[in-house]
């Protein structure tokens, strides 16, 4: 019989490095809105537009390190700031 070799090559599966701390879990994200106290407001786009994606899309908390909390404001300011045409709801 003969040997089966790999279809890949073991410096080809590493993907993107990540920077981890050695000797425990990765740092926890803060949430920017507790650690500073911002008020979150529709009208404010420079704030906004940090929590959204260039084709529009609302980023997670898990991705911008929002608490629940604040998630939930800056979902709604995102969705009022569309409905006044204030953001876009996709890219062009």
């Amino acid at each position: 019989m003969q040997e089966r070799k790999p279809s890949h090559s073991a410096s080809a599966n590493k993907g993107p490095m990540r920077m981890r701390r050695r000797g425990g879990p990765p740092k926890r994200k803060v949430c920017r809105f507790c650690a500073d106290k911002i008020e979150i407001d529709y009208k404010n786009l420079s704030l906004l537009r940090n929590f959204i994606t260039e084709r529009g899309k609302i980023l997670s908390g898990r991705v911008t390190g929002t608490c629940a909390k604040h998630q939930r404001g800056v979902n709604s300011a995102v969705k009022r700031a569309r409905m006044l045409a204030f953001l876009p709801f996709t890219a062009v």
